[in-house]
């Protein structure tokens, strides 16, 4: 994902924007990203070098309009970017990026727009920008993503074969600015019905209806005879792909509805009509040129609109506000109905309550029987799924876990979770399995994300833990690494055979290697004390690298041996060669040497790329300490490489030592 930040103005550059409009003065995201670009809103009355500022078409712009033509000031229409939020405004979403408009209204052709400039004038001819177009449209489309995401994908649409007529709120400003009225949505609906004469008609009702804050122009009177009013929130791109054709009188879906491949039949004069991707039942005749659609998209998408990283507070590019969205719209689908949890320990459930609770509280229970019989989805930590937890998801911590142990009790900021199996667990497919299959092929778009995402961790020396340490001399020659692991860990007891135990690695990491320096590295809750797995590996290893940094380690050795340990992972970014010897989910893809019994449903060769894109893009949930939102995984590895990560309170703290002195009994807390 790219993470351009984009250049704001200082407060020494900033334009005087008067506004008279409440929305413009309350709307602390509004006028955050105005003022990232360049504007400072004021009240009173503008001078010879100031701006009027007005929201679209809304009802208060007449009061703008009307201090700008008499002081003879400039006007800056504001709207919101096409792509916006979980919910509608009226909902009191924040938007993710706003349209700044110095000549006109993308929606209004009466004349010409900033956009309508740059999709006439602009070469849209350059590479680079086109491929990142496409890769935008394709990440879209798969993570379904709209101007409004609160719907949930797998929401049935109309069987299909249909023909798709999208209704619009009534006296919306694009509809009004069109000349268009219901007289026009009842004309579209005829000739739609004229033009396929026998097929199914489906009327999309627009969000806002859905959610009672405004009225559409067709209403239950409209159906029947073939007619089907479509209330429920659904993907638009599913809808579109059993659509044989789609009509519209200017909404967004009509844009959208190009993006899939249909030619749209337009009744009104949005922005992407005239570009030769829509049959325009009213052409703007000054519009002549021919876009493809990745043109329109990079014009629309990419060079108009200010897009803002609230993690970040700066403006940023597309693909930093698509993921974005992307990941607050993964946590609505999968938590808005709220969950029931089982194999909870205490100390977790607040911090499982931050990701998993944010849009309703979660539920925790131990009986799987009354977890069952909950209304809610179903989930149990990993590690204490038992008999009766089979229909229960599977919670994990992520493989960017945070700046401390767990056995510390130091909160997740990431977590998994998996509806088929667990990653750790080779017995079955994993959820993670599938994901690794099918990134066996990237985009180029996903390609470059990995990549620039293996640059961070590689260059910031992140990894699982990040407890730093020292690294200690090591003599010149061969080195190899072998990483112990704690021997009750869940990912010993399923993904290994013969070789269960930190000494049997080593001993077969000798064996293997005679020649070589051999450096044993302790897993850091055995250091710590905390669980099981210490024993003196003086007697088999050339060092034994306690408290040392594991990513200094990696960039001083040239082989990694380990039974199914996370390093073995961070060790492929750096490019160390890796030695498994049980079944971790990165074996059997062709990136390491495998001694343990793979699954043969593991048959795809796949690139690191593609590796690092289901682990640690695809799989897992990130959560920002700083805002509180979910959030992409560069931004917990910006926080990580940065130490912005909160660290546990005195409570925690305190039970840590006490765990310590009980680390025998470590299922109490684990």
């Amino acid at each position: 994902m790219a993470q351009t930040l984009i250049p704001t103005a200082g407060p020494e550059k900033a334009r005087r924007l008067y506004v008279y409009n409440g929305g413009l003065l309350t709307q602390t995201r509004v006028r955050r990203i105005l003022s990232l670009s360049g504007y400072r809103v004021s009240l009173g009355l503008p001078g010879a070098d100031d701006l009027v500022g007005i929201w679209g078409n809304s009802p208060t712009a007449h009061r703008g309009l009307s201090v700008a033509a008499k002081r003879n000031t400039p006007v800056l229409r504001i709207e919101d970017a096409f792509l916006r939020s979980l919910f509608p405004g009226r909902a009191g979403a924040p938007p993710l990026g706003l349209l700044m408009d110095s000549k006109g209204a993308h929606f209004d052709a009466a004349r010409p727009s900033d956009l309508e400039d740059v999709l006439a004038k602009h070469p849209l001819d350059d590479t680079a920008l086109l491929d990142r177009a496409r890769g935008c449209i394709a990440r879209i489309q798969e993570a379904h993503l709209s101007k409004y995401t609160a719907f949930e994908p797998d929401t049935p649409v109309p069987a299909p074969g249909y023909v798709l007529v999208i209704d619009q709120t009534r006296g919306d400003a694009s509809v009004t600015a069109s000349g268009a009225d219901r007289n026009r949505f009842l004309e579209m609906l005829f000739v739609a019905r004229d033009e396929h004469p026998g097929a199914r008609i489906v009327i999309k009702t627009h969000p806002e209806t859905e959610q009672g804050y405004r009225d559409g122009y067709f209403s239950a009177d409209d159906a029947g005879d073939g007619v089907e009013l479509l209330r429920d929130p659904v993907s638009p791109w599913a809808l579109f792909e059993g659509a044989i054709a789609v009509y519209t009188v200017s909404s967004g879906l009509g844009f959208e509805a190009m993006l899939t491949g249909h030619k749209p039949r337009v009744f009104g004069q949005p922005f992407y009509a005239g570009w030769g991707l829509s049959v325009d039942e009213f052409p703007v005749q000054r519009r002549q040129r021919k876009l493809t659609r990745a043109q329109l998209f990079a014009g629309a998408m990419m060079l108009y609109p200010k897009w803002y990283d609230p993690f970040r507070d700066s403006l940023c590019e597309i693909e930093t506000a698509i993921e974005t969205l992307a990941a607050e719209t993964r946590a609505w689908r999968e938590d808005h109905k709220g969950w029931v949890a089982s194999g909870m320990r205490m100390w977790k459930r607040k911090p499982m309550q931050k990701v998993f609770g944010r849009y309703k509280a979660m539920t925790f229970s131990d009986d799987p029987a009354a977890a069952r019989a909950s209304a809610r989805p179903w989930m149990v930590w990993a590690g204490k799924a038992e008999v009766g937890h089979q229909a229960a998801l599977r919670v994990e911590d992520g493989f960017l876990r945070s700046k401390g142990l767990g056995a510390e009790l130091v909160p997740p900021l990431s977590l998994v979770t998996d509806d088929l199996g667990i990653y750790y667990d080779p017995s079955r497919p994993s959820r993670l399995e599938k994901l690794i299959q099918m990134r066996s092929t990237l985009r180029p778009d996903q390609a470059r994300r990995a990549e620039a995402l293996i640059r961070a961790l590689t260059r910031d020396q992140i990894s699982k833990y990040n407890l730093g340490g020292t690294l200690p001399e090591l003599p010149e020659g061969p080195r190899v690494l072998v990483v112990g692991q704690v021997e009750d860990d869940a990912s010993i007891r399923t993904g290994t055979g013969e070789i269960k135990t930190n000494r049997a690695l080593l001993e077969a990491a000798r064996t293997a290697h005679p020649n070589a320096t051999l450096i044993y590295k302790p897993h850091p809750d055995v250091e710590a004390g905390l669980r099981a797995g210490a024993f003196d590996a003086s007697e088999l290893a050339d060092v034994v690298a306690d408290q040392s940094d594991i990513t200094a380690l990696l960039g001083a050795v040239d082989t990694l041996w380990t039974m199914t340990s996370l390093a073995g992972f961070e060790a492929l970014l750096r490019g160390v060669s890796v030695v498994t010897v049980g079944v971790p989910f990165y074996a059997g893809w062709g990136l390491s040497t495998d001694h343990g019994d793979v699954p043969p449903r593991r048959r795809e060769t796949v690139t690191l790329t593609g590796l690092v894109h289901a682990a640690l893009i695809d799989y897992p949930r990130y959560f920002d300490p700083v805002t509180g939102l979910p959030c992409p995984v560069e931004v917990v590895a910006e926080r990580l490489a940065s130490g912005a990560v909160p660290h546990p309170g005195w409570s925690n703290r305190a039970l840590s030592k006490l765990q310590g002195l009980l680390a025998s009994r470590a299922h109490l807390w684990r």
